[in-house]
């Protein structure tokens, strides 16, 4: 990557302290803060890594102060903001000279420790990874014994958003006698040859119309043009109401979007795609999302796109991405959820559906998608990266990718922690200024972008959200009604009878999507304030929505039975599987 695709992004000395992230923390951050974090100045650092740093440059100041040693000016430093303390004078043996020296003992002692403890085949990204996880899961144990739909919400929680690795069984791979398989087959489920990419069409509606030269104006032909035009006005606004924009554009909401998000950022004159070409891409792309998916369609891709936009406008970020870099992450948005078919990876997993099979249970879903939109690229007329070179072309394929697959719910946590990982330790470096300069620590930033953009509902007006949620909440339904139909266990939230729509955004704004969006604000302070006071806001509105939990059976038997209390409080326990060892948060970071 040249120099002239390098950038830097301006990190504020003392991130979190906004108003919005001082008063109303979400539990999850109040509880990484409260336990197990180091200080770095007006900061409190909550991954491993920047921990450990933090200390090791706490210790050198300390030893400079205690040895009265002069600075090496020529340490490598992290740059020029760095505001190391001028080392102050101690006298040997007096008393201050004596508490110093025993808490630099203890702070070399605290870093000895977890370096000791540090399993050599994990990245520092996974420790904090598995920190972030390790208190995920108390709280959502402790959110679980609170009533049924406390448990349900957090075996949704943490089934959909942490990507649990399963240890074998040993025991069960011994020679058993053989049994009946007992992956459930889902009625109406179509079979196609492994060797052919499924949901590719072979004819489309709209093929013959974008003859002669003129083109629709905005992408698609509609008769509300001029208002159309208006709704395209805000499309570098936070909140534009996609819903609006998918009826004035005849129900083609991502070709408009797409093509004027281009348009604006003159992507299609700098890689000279010719409009024709990205317009039939594009419609052909928005053929292939599912209309009948009440959630995953194209109005859905056409919000995470429109949402991908604006935040690569962050003034935070100006100057920072090329524009193949932010073609990608436009691209990518657009194609995300392309052939959806309105069930979860997890479904697919446990239906031996031939997708699971194709992509070995791992991001089924999301190699479906790439798949499918790499493999439409090929069509005639639609391959938009024509005029791209070979290493152009390269390098977007991976970066996509990426991309793409960091959609994957389930690689939430990991993308929280190497992006928190990311920002801290820039911090404790001492300098003000986070250098993007190798493909890692950029493509770490888009991935998160796209992530935050397609975990964007709650933080749009409160309408829009409940329009979203409403739009989810059915999907889910489905998903479970089919379940219900082969006798299968019912996806946690998806059981139309029991699902508490409430108390589950409550639950996913708290320990999802406001760490989220909170540590991106870090990076881009104070520019996503705005979205965050949008977030609490529709937060409060949900909580106070919550209808009155009914008594429970443990309290309305109070002078019953213990035992059966405890039993009952035991069944609604919900935890996540670590690895053997990693379950003692006093032997770790």
């Amino acid at each position: 990557m040249s120099e002239k695709a390098l950038g830097a992004v301006g990190l504020p000395r003392a991130v979190s302290t906004s108003a919005l992230r001082a008063r109303n923390q979400s539990p999850f951050w109040a509880k990484c803060f409260a336990l197990n974090t180091r200080n770095h100045g007006e900061d409190l650092i909550v991954t491993p890594f920047a921990q450990i740093l933090a200390s090791l440059r706490s210790v050198r100041n300390n030893f400079l102060s205690l040895t009265n040693l002069p600075t090496n000016k020529s340490r490598r430093s992290s740059g020029t903001g760095s505001t190391t303390p001028q080392p102050r004078i101690f006298t040997p043996g007096d008393e201050a000279y004596m508490k110093l020296s025993l808490e630099t003992m203890e702070e070399l002692d605290w870093c000895l420790d977890q370096l000791e403890t540090i399993q050599t085949h994990r990245s520092v990204s996974d420790m904090a990874s598995l920190k972030f996880k390790r208190m995920l899961n108390k709280e959502l144990s402790h959110f679980s014994e609170s009533s049924k739909s406390g448990n349900q919400i957090s075996e949704y929680i943490c089934s959909t958003f942490l990507d649990k690795q399963q240890e074998l069984d040993l025991a069960a791979m011994e020679e058993r006698s053989p049994q009946r398989p007992t992956a459930a087959r889902v009625p109406g489920g179509r079979v196609v040859p492994m060797s052919h990419i499924s949901g590719v069409k072979r004819t489309l509606t709209h093929a013959n119309s974008l003859t002669g030269d003129a083109l629709p104006k905005y992408g698609v032909q509609t008769p509300h043009e001029p208002q159309l035009g208006q709704m395209l006005l805000d499309i570098d606004r936070w909140g534009v109401d996609i819903f609006r924009i998918g009826d004035l554009s005849m129900n083609k909401p991502l070709t408009v979007i797409a093509y004027a998000s281009f348009q604006s950022r003159d992507l299609l004159k700098t890689f000279m795609i010719p409009a024709k070409t990205f317009i039939t891409f594009m419609l052909t792309v928005e053929e292939h999302y599912v209309k009948d998916n009440p959630f995953h369609n194209s109005t859905h891709a056409a919000d995470v796109t429109q949402s991908t936009h604006v935040l690569l406008n962050t003034p935070a970020l100006e100057g920072v991405f090329t524009p193949l870099e932010t073609m990608a992450a436009l691209f990518a948005a657009t194609i995300h959820d392309v052939d959806h078919p309105g069930l979860t990876n997890q479904f697919l997993v446990n239906t031996s559906s031939e997708l699971a099979l194709m992509y070995n249970d791992e991001s089924v879903l999301e190699n479906h998608h790439l798949a499918v939109a790499f493999k439409l690229l090929q069509n005639e007329g639609c391959d938009i990266f024509l005029n791209l070179n070979k290493k152009q072309r390269q390098t977007l394929r991976k970066m996509a990718i990426d991309m793409v697959l960091s959609t994957d719910m389930s690689k939430h946590m990991s993308l929280l922690a190497d992006l928190k990982t990311m920002v801290e330790t820039k911090k404790v470096a001492g300098s003000g200024v986070l250098l993007l300069d190798n493909y890692t620590d950029r493509i770490q930033v888009l991935e998160n972008l796209v992530h935050c953009a397609d975990l964007s509902n709650p933080t749009k007006p409160l309408p829009l959200y409940q329009r979203w949620v409403a739009l989810l909440m059915e999907e889910f339904f489905q998903q479970g009604d089919k379940e219900r139909e082969a006798n299968m266990d019912i996806s946690p939230m998806c059981d139309r009878h029991s699902a508490t729509v409430e108390k589950s955004q409550v639950g996913f704004i708290d320990y999802i999507v406001h760490p989220l969006w909170e540590t991106w604000a870090d990076l881009v302070h104070p520019d996503a304030q705005d979205i965050l006071d949008m977030l609490e806001e529709n937060r409060d509105w949900y909580q106070s929505m919550i209808p009155p939990s009914p008594p429970s059976s443990e309290q309305k038997d109070d002078e019953g039975d213990d035992s059966k209390g405890e039993r009952t409080h035991e069944d609604i326990r919900f935890q996540v599987t670590l690895e053997e060892g990693e379950g003692d948060e006093s032997s770790t970071m």
